[in-house]
């Protein structure tokens, strides 16, 4: 059994080869000096991420993800939870591709579990530049 899963809740949605994903978060935790303990990704709706935004962020407010830490900064342990539609308005949006969009909310979790924040502008900048060589890292990965 992987320590990294994925699951889908309430929306019809499957990663194809998952262990493309698993060895890319794997590495990019590696890179960030950190071990991955236990991350599980879950796939869900706006809706669904909306409600667990209210219930345990008091946010009430449309959200691509939120991550719930549960080891220590050393050894990375989580429930991430991913809203598609987000996502995929996103993508949209930005005019980015669905899945370099996927990967940006994806690695964007393991960031923030590595330390990584995103209140300021410059935490922002730093965010997104992490992003980008998470993105680039899966494209050039041999599989």
């Amino acid at each position: 059994m992987s320590v990294i899963s994925f699951h889908s809740e309430d929306v019809d949605f499957l990663l194809n080869n998952e262990n493309q994903y698993i060895d890319w978060l794997m590495s990019l935790a590696q890179m960030h000096g950190r071990e991955i303990e236990g991350l599980s990704y879950i796939f869900c709706s706006d809706k669904y991420l909306h409600k667990i935004n209210v219930d345990f962020l008091k946010h009430d407010t449309y959200t691509d993800i939120i991550t719930f830490p549960y080891g220590d900064s050393e050894k990375l342990e989580s429930d991430i939870f991913i809203s598609i539609d987000r996502v995929k308005e996103n993508a949209s949006q930005y005019e980015e591709p669905f899945r370099n969009e996927l990967l940006r909310v994806i690695s964007h979790g393991l960031l923030h579990l590595c330390g990584y924040g995103d209140k300021t502008e410059e935490d922002k900048s730093i965010m997104r530049s992490k992003e980008e060589e998470a993105i680039s890292l899966f494209h050039n990965q041999k599989t």
